[in-house]
């Protein structure tokens, strides 16, 4: 038995005994007992009514990979080799990277139900509860090396942009990697964007690009986090984290397959528009280094273009921190 054949059962808004779980499960009432607790010690909130049994409070849809799969066009089937569907994991993108190591991972996607060892960029911690979000990598072997990636991650950005968007949500970019929402007329934090690349600078390379967003965050989560964020569900109760799942692997699919060959360039105009910080004054984390400046857009390498008293810097990605300046 797992978590995930106890969350199913106790999914279906039937409440059930503890001897009815165990018959089902094939274990005993006290190794369900062992589990439910497991379930409130993961912030899955449990119903307990004397004589009838348990429930969960909120209905919770675990990830499928047939759901998945059936909605992807057939060019993304194509190019997908494997999909992984695993509950638990030290971190989506850690498990793609040990894939190449065997030789593996090219067109490769694996979600997770939870990580525990998830981060975002600079090694940031990344919190999402169990089966309430989409930790979700794609692995991708490029054979110009990793100078030619210039831009990935922001093309990646747009790409997550688009599904939301064709869902009507209104989104913003912050550079280089975060996806953002307007909720309750201000910036929230909705997903971030992680790339690892390995290999030669010039020569063949490989990418696993990971996506954490908020699907749905339970409040008292919420509370700990130290930055506005949203989920999709704040805006979009009813859409299918499967469906979601589906239409992100086919956009990332047919992104990277594109990528080698065309650059950032088709995807610039697109990161420019929906740019959260165009025109405003932000401050320039860089090192030691802090200074204001005013944000015009990213350039066909991806560089962000600022304008500081001394005249237009490009800043590179993964060295400094831009902040909203108040």
């Amino acid at each position: 038995m797992t978590i995930g054949d106890l969350i199913r059962l106790l999914s279906d808004g039937d409440f059930h005994s503890g001897e009815q779980l165990g018959e089902r499960l094939g274990v005993s009432r006290t190794a369900v007992w062992k589990q439910l607790k497991k379930l409130e010690a993961m912030d899955i909130p449990l119903e307990a009514v004397k004589g009838l049994g348990y429930r969960l409070a909120e209905p919770l849809e675990l990830l499928d990979g047939t759901m998945i799969v059936s909605g992807l066009s057939r060019n993304s089937r194509h190019h997908l080799a494997r999909l992984f569907i695993e509950q638990e994991l030290p971190s989506t993108n850690q498990y793609l990277r040990g894939r190449f190591e065997q030789g593996a991972g090219h067109g490769e996607v694996c979600l997770a139900e939870s990580q525990s060892a998830g981060r975002g960029r600079r090694g940031r911690g990344w919190t999402c509860p169990w089966g309430h979000g989409l930790l979700l990598s794609i692995g991708w072997r490029f054979e110009s090396g990793a100078a030619a990636l210039e831009g990935l991650s922001l093309a990646v950005g747009v790409a997550v942009a688009e599904v939301l968007e064709r869902h009507g949500m209104q989104v913003a970019l912050k550079w280089p990697n975060d996806v953002l929402v307007v909720q309750q007329h201000a910036y929230r934090k909705l997903a971030g964007i992680l790339l690892e690349i390995s290999g030669d600078v010039a020569g063949p390379c490989e990418v696993v690009v990971g996506l954490g967003i908020n699907v749905s965050l339970p409040a008292g989560v919420r509370a700990h986090i130290d930055q506005p964020v949203a989920a999709v569900h704040d805006q979009l109760p009813a859409l299918s984290r499967n469906q979601l799942a589906s239409e992100l692997v086919d956009a990332l699919l047919d992104l990277l397959a594109r990528f080698e060959a065309e650059g950032f360039v088709p995807w610039q105009a697109a990161w420019n528009q929906r740019n959260a910080h165009a025109g405003k004054e932000v401050e320039v984390r860089q090192g030691e280094r802090r200074y204001i400046a005013e944000v015009d857009g990213v350039d066909a390498s991806g560089n962000l273009l600022v304008y500081t008293v001394t005249g237009v810097e490009r800043l590179a990605g993964g060295e400094i921190s831009v902040r909203g300046h108040s």
